[in-house]
């Protein structure tokens, strides 16, 4: 009872952290992205995206070279899944998002492709080994150099001015790092306390990784998405989530193949299906209007609470 009670304080505690970690965090990559002209569906993609992928990374690492294979491949499959039914959700019921055009032509097809990949790859030699690994990481050195080189070309949709580009540089990169801090520090302490609540109600490490470990790490992208939507950076909001998606599948489980081979249980065939499912849905949403609706967050919303429920049933 002691220990359960001191894990929902400090849960508690690693939400607050959270929170404010990502309003700083916002307020420092818009403010850069406006000071040097960058775009911010660049600064989306690239800092904040990495920023924020930062625990499913520390999570999946350590779970696959402890053998938790279950939490590794379901942490991401179920991060990517919050990202766009969850989190575009939430922020879309908040104020519209508009989807740049360079995101619908590359970024949204690019996360199906390597989504498509990463379930072919389970189906077919069932596990994730090396050669995934090589592949994953060599499709990220290539999203990146394709960032940088659409950013130069000015094919990225360029950001606005805000009030956070009078701020001095370093400031803004302090707000950048120490935001990032806070954001890691807090989704720490609020995911190894909700893991030591689910283990105390019996909840197998597949669903753990799907559920409550895939919520706790993807709160900074909840907390960025969302902040960044209300105070008027949709393209950060957006790129936040298409990067951190991209960056979790190449990076984080390309990084996982190469140091320990991870077995990819058949039962994630579903998780990965709907994955997909959600990518598609997304493309044909924020296709004809370039945005997203405050209906189409209805909508990932519901769809994200009939997955849930599933999961309940079979878990």
């Amino acid at each position: 009872m002691v220990l359960a009670v001191k894990s929902v304080v400090l849960m508690v505690v690693g939400f607050v952290i959270l929170i404010k970690g990502a309003d700083f965090f916002v307020d420092g990559a818009s403010g850069i992205a406006a000071k040097f002209k960058i775009p911010q569906i660049i600064i989306g993609l690239t800092i904040v995206a990495f920023g924020t992928s930062a625990p499913e990374a520390a999570i999946s690492i350590s779970a696959a070279l402890s053998g938790t294979t279950g939490i590794a491949i379901g942490n991401i499959l179920g991060s990517n899944l919050l990202n766009i039914l969850l989190i575009l959700g939430i922020a879309s019921c908040i104020v519209p998002l508009h989807i740049g055009k360079s995101s619908i032509k590359f970024d949204i097809p690019f996360n199906l492709i390597i989504t498509l990949l990463l379930v072919g790859f389970g189906i077919f030699f069932g596990r994730l080994g090396r050669i995934a690994g090589v592949v994953f990481w060599a499709l990220m050195i290539f999203f990146i150099a394709h960032l940088f080189r659409a950013a130069k070309s000015g094919d990225a949709d360029s950001g606005e001015e805000n009030k956070a580009a009078s701020k001095n540089a370093f400031l803004l990169v302090l707000f950048i790092v120490g935001g990032l801090v806070a954001i890691i520090l807090g989704s720490n302490l609020a995911v190894d306390n909700a893991k030591i609540i689910a283990s105390m109600l019996g909840m197998d490490d597949r669903l753990i990784g799907l559920t409550i470990v895939a919520f706790g790490t993807s709160l900074p992208e909840l907390m960025t998405s969302v902040l960044a939507a209300r105070k008027g950076n949709a393209d950060i909001a957006v790129g936040n989530i298409l990067g951190s998606n991209i960056f979790n599948i190449l990076f984080v489980l390309g990084t996982v193949a190469l140091i320990s081979p991870v077995e990819f249980s058949m039962s994630f065939v579903v998780d990965g299906v709907i994955s997909i499912v959600a990518v598609v849905l997304l493309y044909f949403l924020s296709k004809d209007d370039d945005t997203l609706s405050r209906r189409d967050g209805i909508t990932f919303l519901a769809c994200y609470g009939v997955y849930f429920v599933y999961l309940l049933m079979m878990g």
